[in-house]
């Protein structure tokens, strides 16, 4: 997915090697430990040759080798999720400025000097889509209400598993836009050409959209879904009201980004163990609930941030022209 949106955008892009210490097999470490290493080396080798003037750091472990590499180029780190992971953990230690989607994140960091509250930022081409024109990009019907189901780039194992067989009932109320993941879309498609014509009209499988993601967010009314970083931004920018399947072989970051939004009240949690027996009435009953639909909707709306990613940039650029601790 990353190189089809590298793609698109007139960028100069270099990969850097690496590889992650956490939650690894014991017989992995040596060889992870050898990415690292080379990728700290190709890193000083590309900020020697770039001089950058402020590094954008966003976590994860190909983030170490870099600001390792990075000497004293001033940086600013996005903290995506509330809880930071590992290798934020490490960063903010070494960063000029410190922002993050949500004040949910203060109470994880050891001080909030040089930290602030960004938002969440999402991609430009996400906010122009309206519903009306999710509707007439994805082919969708008026008459029923749209479900969006997506498990991330790569699907949802068991969320799919348990949606297929409650397609039908599903498919009597609602209409599904079903982002299954690149590897489940085969079986997505056997799935939908065995149902009969009335409900496999409603029924719009995808891999996953990138372009297109927009006008899934915009048209639906309900979403299940995990509870990655993004749904920090892009669900309460469209007011999607959601049922957050959060991932459960993980630290416990999906977790604490879904009870977030519990609190805000514009979402509710479904267990992963619970997909089998608890996604359709949990589904059906909020669809027809209009009035909870309704609340959820503009309690989800008021976390938006519409402008997080403009306040991240004139950061970055405040710490990239001054000297010294930028004001923030």
């Amino acid at each position: 997915m990353e190189q089809e949106i590298l793609a698109d955008q007139v960028l100069n892009v270099a990969s850097i090697p690496a590889a992650g210490l956490h939650g690894v097999g014991f017989f992995d470490i040596p060889g992870n430990l050898i990415k690292l290493t080379r990728g700290y080396f190709k890193a000083r080798q590309l900020i020697q040759e770039f001089q950058p003037d402020v590094i954008f750091f966003t976590g994860g472990y190909l983030s170490v080798p870099v600001s390792l590499a990075a000497g004293k180029t001033p940086s600013v780190v996005f903290i995506p999720d509330i809880e930071p992971g590992a290798a934020i953990n490490y960063l903010i230690r070494r960063a000029k400025v410190i922002t993050m989607a949500t004040e949910e994140t203060f109470r994880f960091l050891p001080t909030h000097k040089k930290s602030i509250v960004t938002g969440y930022p999402i991609r430009s081409e996400i906010t122009q889509w309206t519903r009306g024109k999710g509707f007439k990009a994805l082919k969708l019907s008026s008459k029923l209400p749209v479900l969006l189901v997506f498990g991330g780039s790569k699907g949802a194992l068991s969320i799919n598993q348990a949606l297929y067989p409650i397609l039908p009932e599903l498919l009597k109320m609602t209409q599904l836009v079903h982002l299954s993941g690149i590897d489940n879309c085969a079986e997505a498609e056997i799935v939908k050409a065995n149902l009969p014509r009335e409900f496999s009209q409603h029924y719009h499988v995808f891999p996953f959209l990138h372009k297109k993601m927009g006008a899934a967010l915009a048209s639906a009314n309900l979403v299940v879904c995990r509870a990655g970083a993004s749904t920090l931004g892009e669900l309460p920018f469209f007011g999607l009201p959601a049922i957050l399947v959060p991932y459960p072989h993980a630290w416990q970051y999906q977790r604490t980004n879904a009870e977030y939004l519990v609190k805000k009240g514009g979402a509710m949690i479904l267990e992963n163990h619970d997909l089998t027996s608890q996604l359709l009435p949990r589904v059906t009953n909020l669809l027809k609930d209009v009035k909870t639909l309704g609340q959820m909707q503009n309690c989800m709306s008021k976390l938006a941030r519409p402008d997080a990613a403009k306040n991240i940039g004139e950061i970055l650029n405040k710490v990239g022209t001054m000297k010294g601790e930028p004001s923030l």
